[in-house]
């Protein structure tokens, strides 16, 4: 028990002042057993005696209730002063960086997890449940825990796991890279973040396509950079759109989020011309590029890059689950020592434990047997999407398929951005969870749309939501 004795006068008089004081503060609650006299002598460095005489002035006076066998309890006095509580209003003003932080996040909650009670919710994001998976990832745990080194963690990443991402996008992304080039972080969130620091100033300039994952905009936003819009059209972001200057552009050319184009190779290359022009850097977010349901794709852009500009961002949130955070960042060679020290500075590296099964699950073959099972059920559940918008939306949505991803992007044909918000509104309350395009730009878009995503439901409640969606189109009249 902590108590605060004030050193004036004799020491049962202290202690008996101090007992007062934290049962009428209300740190020692009515009811509370306090210690026995001979284990607060020992914490107190004081006699028993002294103990002893302070328990029995208390309960003299009434704070105190003593019970033969089972020691002195606090008595239920009221509180002549109620325990102060930490007051919301700042003494000293907050940094730049705080108020920006405030303005472009709420500060506690997760942006688009307010909804999680809705009986279909299709916010983006939400992950593939696979029990068989949960098994797995407990099994490779408790291998890893028996080999765990107790020390700090490599700041760049544990060796084993960068070696397996080093093969596993040699083989599957068409991106060769060395070990040592690959920089193990906290999802693709702190990704961005890292980059921020080490490549832009506040005030600089970067490029973002519009529409856009809006995590890129806030980390960027926060740091205090200039964030400037860029069209995207069927075919993704358009070059010649571009600034004439930047320091940095974010693209997902494999598959542009939201709209689910992708880049062609011609633009491809005229991005990786505009970089070299502007001396500027690119940073390709791979987001899931695991997951293609037909088509060949292109390898990713970091594949074609020869002048060292592209950054290539991927994660594991999306291929295995959100809450392992766990992503990687293949770097240029002249950026590799500034990200490592940086990282280094904000975390000192990530869990060892959780590394360490990730590369025993990719070594093993594990990964890419689970992202085989996923594959073949995220293709049925966006089978039952398709099959449910054609069937109850008809012609009142167009849907952008792009054979990709777990999520689809649907445009309204016969409403305005009004008519869009009361749908959701209504959808919402009929047990519906949509969202809409708007968010993720950052000029109006010209058309209202919806963003739709079908990773955290099985076809059969796909299919159940995308009947209820045709009837909120009815009863708000857009069908």
């Amino acid at each position: 028990m902590y108590l605060d004795l004030d050193g004036q006068g004799a020491r049962y008089a202290q202690l008996i002042r101090a007992l007062k004081g934290a049962i009428l503060d209300g740190r020692i609650a009515a009811g509370a057993r306090l210690p026995a006299s001979r284990s607060l002598a020992r914490e107190l460095d004081l006699s028993r005696n002294t103990v002893l005489a302070a328990y029995e002035q208390l309960q003299a006076e009434g704070f105190l209730l003593g019970r033969v066998g089972s020691g002195s309890f606090v008595a239920n006095v009221g509180s002549a002063a109620p325990p102060r509580r930490a007051s919301n209003v700042l003494i000293a003003p907050l940094s730049a960086f705080a108020r920006r932080a405030l303005t472009h996040t709420d500060g506690r909650r997760i942006p688009g997890r307010q909804h999680l009670d809705l009986r279909y919710n299709l916010q983006y994001g939400l992950p593939l449940v696979n029990p068989l998976l949960a098994s797995v990832w407990r099994r490779e745990v408790s291998r890893a825990a028996e080999h765990a080194e107790f020390d700090y963690p490599d700041a760049q990443g544990l060796p084993a796991l960068r070696e397996q991402i080093c093969d596993y996008l040699s083989r599957r992304r068409g991106v060769p890279t060395a070990a040592e080039d690959v920089l193990i972080v906290s999802g693709t969130q702190q990704a961005f973040s890292l980059a921020a620091r080490v490549l832009l100033e506040p005030g600089d300039a970067v490029v973002l396509e519009d529409p856009h994952y809006r995590g890129a905009r806030q980390a960027f936003t926060t740091h205090g950079a200039h964030a400037r819009g860029c069209r995207v059209d069927a075919d993704g972001l358009v070059p010649a759109a571009l600034p004439a200057s930047a320091r940095l552009a974010v693209v997902t050319p494999s598959h542009q989020f939201p709209t689910g184009a992708l880049l062609p190779l011609a633009r491809r290359v005229e991005l990786l011309d505009w970089a070299a022009a502007q001396r500027a850097w690119l940073i390709e977010d791979d987001y899931d590029g695991e997951f293609r349901y037909g088509g060949r794709p292109l390898a990713a852009l970091k594949s074609l890059d020869r002048d060292g500009r592209v950054i290539y961002i991927g994660s594991f949130s999306k291929a295995l689950f959100p809450a392992l955070r766990l992503g990687y960042m293949v770097l240029p060679a002249a950026l590799r020592d500034a990200f490592v020290a940086a990282k280094w500075l904000e975390d000192r590296g990530n869990n060892s434990l959780e590394q360490a099964a990730l590369a025993h699950l990719m070594s093993s073959g594990g990964f890419e047997r689970h992202l085989r099972r996923a594959a073949l059920a995220l293709r049925a559940r966006r089978a039952a999407m398709l099959n449910g918008l054609a069937k109850h939306a008809g012609d009142t949505v167009e849907v952008v398929d792009s054979n990709a991803g777990m999520h689809l992007t649907a445009w309204l044909t016969r409403a305005n951005h009004g008519d869009c918000e009361r749908l959701v509104a209504h959808a919402r309350e009929r047990g519906l969870g949509l969202y809409t395009v708007a968010p993720y730009c950052m000029k109006p878009p010209a058309r209202p749309g919806l963003v739709l995503g079908y990773a955290s439901l099985p076809p059969a409640d796909i299919e159940a939501a995308m009947k209820l969606f045709g009837k909120c189109l009815q009863e708000i009249g857009l069908r």
